[in-house]
């Protein structure tokens, strides 16, 4: 557990930390080995979370939610991620890439629509297509097309989290394809729509139990109220989320690799070779203490621009959005030495399926590619240098 007070941040988000990491330790914690072996999702163990406010964690009070600001969230995610970081995993993309959209851009009579729902419910966010991975605002191909009272949405979306599952989907469609990434909007679809589907559940090497999918919409009928940020306007959206997408995703990564390195640590302490702990080894106690260097670094970077990031709200361009695409770079960059030496400190327990350093080692790969991958993320730093 981590002193927050230490890094900067008040009682407040302390407590809320405490909260959701203990919560995580007791319920989360018994489901990680099952969620992994069958690639099982615990939705009534999800869902329960909103009978403790950890559901929603950003709508208003005044629709009912615990109206926390985006710190406590990213504690709350980090705290979770800890423990489970599988459902850490769907946690972010429902309360981050979803709930948080919608309370950033849904008019007041959308988000009282939609986020009381959202107190007990699951979310997704669709941009990706099978096509269109890094670049997938130039390349998107699915359509929505105006008929009356509503948008008609046709194409598919692809590596979705929480796509066959989610109550909600805000979801990516180009309304005026003539004008690229300038003619896309976004639309909230709900589950049981006509003409919306899961095309396939995905078999992933990490975050098993955190599920993804293919979607597809096939004459997909979406009313024109549910239309976010007005017709043309989706670029202003995903934009107005990326960089605390980015910034949330490095609360992940912290969390993940806080764990291997305690992991470690324990295991160090009592794997006896040649006659003592494996602890007492100077090259054993050199790959610990570069975990612990490596991974301070990023929660330092990382939680300052926690505090930036807040303080602007949005984004998209210029010094934060540099700065958030250098943090999850970094972020990617320490994950893969920390799980490599955690690993490595296990021996061959490590490379065995059924350790929890093993679930974290595969799980680690995504972060070089979830969020922008490593190489988008170098770009967007390059190009914001360049133009100085």
């Amino acid at each position: 557990m981590i002193d927050l007070r230490n890094y900067g941040f008040g009682e407040q988000h302390q407590q809320v930390y405490d909260m959701a990491w203990r919560y995580a330790r007791e319920r989360h914690h018994p489901l990680l080995r099952r969620m992994d072996d069958e690639d099982w999702f615990p939705e009534d163990e999800y869902r329960r979370m909103g009978e403790v406010g950890l559901l929603g964690t950003t709508v208003p009070e005044s629709l009912g939610g615990p109206g926390l600001d985006l710190a406590s969230q990213f504690f709350i995610g980090e705290a979770l991620s800890y423990w489970n970081n599988m459902l850490g995993a769907s946690w972010g993309a429902s309360e981050n890439l979803c709930v948080n959209n919608l309370v950033r851009n849904a008019s007041a009579q959308q988000q009282a629509r939609f986020l009381p729902r959202m107190l007990s419910g699951i979310g997704a966010l669709g941009l990706t297509e099978p096509g269109a991975g890094s670049d997938a605002l130039g390349s998107m191909k699915t359509t929505a097309r105006r008929d009356g009272d509503h948008y008609v949405l046709n194409g598919r979306k692809m590596f979705i989290t929480n796509g066959p599952v989610a109550d909600l989907l805000l979801i990516y469609a180009k309304t005026t394809p003539e004008r690229g990434q300038h003619g896309i909007s976004a639309f909230v679809v709900e589950k049981g729509m006509p003409g919306f589907s899961v095309a396939q559940s995905l078999k992933k090497m990490g975050w098993r139990g955190s599920p993804t999918g293919e979607l597809l919409f096939d004459d997909c009928r979406v009313p024109a109220e549910n239309l976010i940020g007005g017709e043309d306007k989706g670029v202003k959206v995903v934009m107005s989320g990326l960089d605390i997408e980015r910034v949330f995703f490095s609360g992940h990564v912290i969390a993940v690799a806080q764990r291997a390195l305690d992991l470690s640590l324990d295991y160090a302490r009592t794997r006896v070779q040649f006659g003592q702990p494996i602890a007492g080894f100077q090259l054993v106690q050199g790959m610990l203490a570069d975990m612990y260097a490596a991974l301070e670094s990023v929660r330092a970077f990382s939680y300052q621009l926690l505090k930036e990031v807040a303080a602007a709200g949005e984004a998209g361009r210029g010094e934060i959005h540099k700065r958030s695409a250098a943090a999850v770079l970094h972020a990617g960059y320490m994950l893969k030495i920390v799980l490599d030496h955690a690993v490595q400190i296990h021996g061959g327990n490590g490379f065995m399926w059924e350790t929890e350093v093993n679930c974290l080692y595969r799980a680690g790969k995504l972060i070089e590619i979830g969020a922008g991958t490593t190489q988008v993320r170098q770009l967007i730093i390059a190009g914001e240098l360049l133009k100085a």
